[in-house]
């Protein structure tokens, strides 16, 4: 009985996870389809909601700002994540960069501006590695922000926490850890 009950969750699961069929076409623009039961006898198939992809359009690249900042994030989480980032740049130009964070004891990451030489400036700013490794850094600004973020550096991190590593992020106005919270 048991063995049955098992296979029976099993294929609702699977049943569950099944690609649904696909939806039927969509009439022509300009040749409205024929109301059901309209003369003829042929049924009208009912036109495709829209797709959450052109329900509202995406959000547009991130404008090219000049990205100027002398900031220093420092700053410890509730749940033991920690970072303490330095980042100079004048004119997307990156002069000095120190980036170190935490995940709780478990690991760390750690960036300095020697390791990377820097490979773009515009629209925004990637320091590729020095080592071959194909680690990147990117810096970039939006409206609120100043973002340094990092790929494919799985190297640079201890403890498998690379995964956890996110980004640092500097206000643009006072070079102080951004806010979050807005």
């Amino acid at each position: 009985m048991a063995r049955w009950v098992c296979a029976a969750a099993a294929a609702a699961l699977l049943a569950a996870c099944s690609t649904p069929q696909p939806p039927a076409p969509i009439a022509p623009a300009g040749k409205p389809s024929a109301p059901a039961g309209a003369a003829g006898g042929a049924q009208s198939t009912p036109a495709r909601p829209a797709s959450p992809s052109t329900a509202a359009p995406r959000p547009g690249p991130i404008a090219d700002r000049p990205i100027d900042i002398d900031g220093r994030c420092a700053q410890v989480e509730e749940d033991g994540f920690r970072e303490d980032a330095t980042l100079l740049v004048r004119a997307n130009e990156v002069r000095a960069m120190n980036w170190q964070l935490w995940v709780g004891r478990r690991g760390s990451c750690r960036f300095e501006h020697a390791d990377f030489r820097q490979v773009r400036s515009r629209p925004h700013i990637e320091l590729l590695a020095r080592d071959g490794s194909g680690c990147k850094l990117m810096v970039w600004q939006d409206p609120r922000r100043i973002t340094l973020a990092h790929a494919g550096c799985q190297r640079r991190c201890t403890g498998g926490i690379y995964d956890q590593a996110w980004p640092v992020m500097f206000d643009p106005r006072s070079g102080a850890c951004a806010r979050t919270d807005r």
